[in-house]
């Protein structure tokens, strides 16, 4: 992979075939990557790069003072967050079908003998994925009517660096599957934020107006949000 450096910042360079550059930042360390259109030089993207450099820094710092889970065994005991809320996780080695069962401030596991750390995982995802979908309906439906727009779809998926995303031309929201872990008020103000896209592309001026107008509280929900311990995983890109 081509890569430009800027004194002791090395950015990745990927080209494909898109109409418009792409700047991301990787959590946990801050790794950088370009996506570049094809009819691009190296030149032309570091002169950008060098443009962007004090936003890349300031994604960089943000990263760097944002407290992060510890890697997560998926043991007896082992502390996991739902809805804001901290449970133990506790296993029952059962010859049957994994399950999840949320009892007081337990979360119970059943799988099988000898599951693996990746499959504990998978399963412990998935009953999140699925809380999510039970939970974000009804956030969609009271706001559209707030907002008068309509969301077609709705997904939930692990997302590299953003709590959510919004497909204006599909009508679609996407939504980090992290959020789970988060309080309730932090679930609805990105579903917020997102369908807000639907009335304003960017984040200038109008959009802020209408989180302002619909939402007040947004600022404060959103340091609450991104305060909160990020998951320990490294982000391979």
């Amino acid at each position: 992979m081509p890569h430009i450096t800027l004194g002791d910042l090395k950015i990745d360079v990927t080209y494909k075939d898109i109409k418009n550059v792409h700047l991301s930042v990787y959590p946990p360390s801050g790794k950088v990557r370009i996506s570049a259109p094809l009819r691009l030089d190296l030149d032309t993207i570091r002169i950008y790069a060098i443009s962007k450099l004090g936003w890349i820094r300031k994604q960089q710092t943000k990263l760097n003072e944002q407290a992060r889970e510890p890697a997560r065994d998926y043991i007896n005991r082992e502390s996991h967050y739902y809805l804001g809320k901290r449970y133990l996780l506790e296993i029952l080695d059962i010859e049957a079908a994994p399950k999840i069962t949320l009892k007081h401030s337990v979360i119970e596991m059943q799988i099988r003998p000898d599951t693996s750390t990746e499959k504990r995982e998978t399963i412990l995802d998935e009953w999140y994925r699925q809380r999510m979908k039970e939970i974000v309906p009804a956030y969609i439906h009271t706001w559209e009517r707030t907002l008068n727009v309509n969301v077609r779809d709705f997904g939930i998926k692990k997302m590299k660096t953003k709590w959510g995303s919004c497909n204006r031309k599909a009508g679609r929201i996407w939504l980090n599957l992290e959020l789970a872990k988060k309080p309730r008020s932090c679930i609805e103000y990105v579903v917020v934020h997102e369908m807000v896209h639907l009335l304003e592309r960017k984040h200038g001026e109008k959009f802020t107006f209408h989180m302002d107008n619909f939402l007040p509280m947004w600022k404060s929900l959103k340091e609450e949000l991104n305060r909160s311990p990020l998951s320990h995983q490294e982000w391979d890109y």
